[in-house]
């Protein structure tokens, strides 16, 4: 039987278009860093409300880190995992100071819901400094990532927050007043590269610790020691600065997401992961366009470090080991009592 011309032509457009796609869809699989998510985890189209946040600007977020949280969120939803109308995200490849000198905001907190979307500074792992490996990070732009064990050094990739935990850190002064400081810390489970977030104690706490000074004697405190002495020092603020690892926030944000998290899981998703960061220093060494590519780097940081690097835990794992197996033995700190 003979067939029309015209549905002849539109079954040449039909499986022509059908090419296209699979062709396109091969294209894609093989860019650099490109990874293709199963159908259940494909995120649905981005709300236009939130389009508007989408960007490299300073207080957007970059395409491909709000694909991958949402895309996270979404199959944890439908795992039953997490229930919270909220989810994080941070791009690790950011500054920690934006162009007016404050903290660069490169941490995420999006309830799609409710349409709100907010853009918070966050600390990244400083990392160390040893006589085998120098993997120690600047003050303002990331290099070096790990999920090695005592590394002090961020690891992108997939989490889900856990339950949180308070802890007396020492007596600090505020208005006037010596006061015991309290801080709270959100724990991380992570899954792949980095399922051993509990291992490395891993989460997210407000930026400042106390640095102590000395004893000071308040017998009638609960975290008085046998002879009737609490540590006092001074408060310090390391808000968009490094961390140990950890995800840092400001007090006021810390408030927020701690109030939106606590007993109520969610995910977070940590740009860059081990693929990205691999691929974006081999395009950078050879001097291979990003974009062309297929990758994404903040370009000011990029600038800065030349090239990321991604250190595998199996690598760095035994030179960490090794150096602290070879740290003399030091007394317990004593400090000096409070005048």
């Amino acid at each position: 039987m003979l067939v029309p011309r015209m549905v002849q032509q539109e079954i040449f457009a039909v499986l022509l278009n059908a090419r296209r796609r699979t062709f396109a869809a091969l294209f894609l699989a093989a860019l650099p860093g490109f990874q293709s998510a199963p159908a259940a985890a494909q995120a649905s189209p981005i709300p236009a409300w939130l389009q508007k946040h989408v960007g490299t600007g300073e207080g957007q977020i970059a395409p491909v880190v709000l694909n991958r949280a949402r895309a996270l969120y979404q199959r944890k939803l439908a795992e039953g995992t997490v229930s919270n109308p909220c989810y994080l995200a941070m791009d690790a490849t950011r500054p920690s100071t934006a162009a007016g000198g404050k903290p660069g905001r490169r941490f995420y907190v999006i309830c799609e819901a409710g349409k709100s979307f907010r853009a918070v500074s966050s600390g990244y792992g400083n990392g160390r400094k040893l006589k085998r490996a120098d993997f120690s990070n600047g003050r303002q732009c990331a290099k070096h990532f790990s999920n090695a064990e005592g590394s002090k050094l961020t690891m992108g990739g997939a989490y889900v927050t856990a339950e949180t935990r308070t802890s007396f850190k020492g007596y600090v002064r505020q208005s006037g007043k010596r006061t015991p400081f309290h801080r709270t810390f959100l724990l991380f489970d992570g899954e792949s590269e980095t399922d051993n977030a509990r291992e490395r104690a891993i989460g997210g706490h407000p930026a400042v610790f106390v640095k102590w000074q000395c004893r000071l004697k308040t017998p009638e405190s609960p975290h008085a020691d046998q002879e009737g002495y609490v540590p006092f020092g001074k408060l310090v603020n390391y808000t968009g600065g490094r961390s140990n690892g950890c995800t840092t926030w400001s007090q006021s944000a810390s408030k927020e997401i701690l109030a939106r998290v606590e007993g109520n899981p969610t995910t977070l998703y940590i740009y860059p992961e081990s693929g990205d960061i691999n691929a974006v220093a081999r395009a950078a060494e050879t001097g291979r366009s990003l974009v062309r590519a297929g990758l994404y780097w903040n370009a000011a940081c990029l600038k800065a470090i030349h090239a990321p690097k991604f250190w595998p835990k199996k690598i760095l794992q035994p030179i960490i080991d090794d150096w602290r197996q070879s740290l003399p033995k030091r007394p317990p700190l004593e400090l000096p009592i409070c005048k």
